[in-house]
């Protein structure tokens, strides 16, 4: 059984750093691409940045770049989210996500196979 655990969300001020991490079970973790996204209530689920299986190239969405970093670790099995100089509008319910052996970053929920339950971030002062 595939499970995928988020972890690190918390509330943090304007400007401040938190480090969220996916452990996933049950898949070969090295045959999949890994992604994060984040959704607010009564909006869609939005991509936010993934790491390549095979070349761990990455890819951010534009609001995030020079911000957030992506990583993983195919040895714990686990892909992290560095998140600095947060603010108000990053938070969200953040997910991580798995797909499977494609040869390209995927940017769209229904590309990912695999999804965790989910980590709330909250920026506020």
């Amino acid at each position: 059984q595939v499970q995928l655990a988020e972890s690190g969300g918390g509330l943090v001020q304007p400007g401040e750093s938190l480090r969220l991490s996916c452990a996933a079970s049950g898949l070969t973790f090295g045959n999949y691409n890994m992604g994060w996204f984040r959704q607010v209530p009564g909006k869609e689920r939005n991509f936010v940045a993934a790491v390549s299986w095979v070349s761990g190239r990455t890819s951010y969405t534009e609001s995030v770049k020079g911000r957030f970093t992506i990583s993983r670790d195919n040895a714990k099995k686990v892909v992290y989210l560095q998140m600095n100089s947060l603010i108000p509008e990053d938070t969200a319910v953040y997910y991580c996500a798995a797909d499977f052996s494609r040869l390209t970053l995927q940017t769209t929920p229904e590309s990912y196979n695999y999804w965790g339950q989910g980590t709330q971030v909250t920026v506020s002062s």
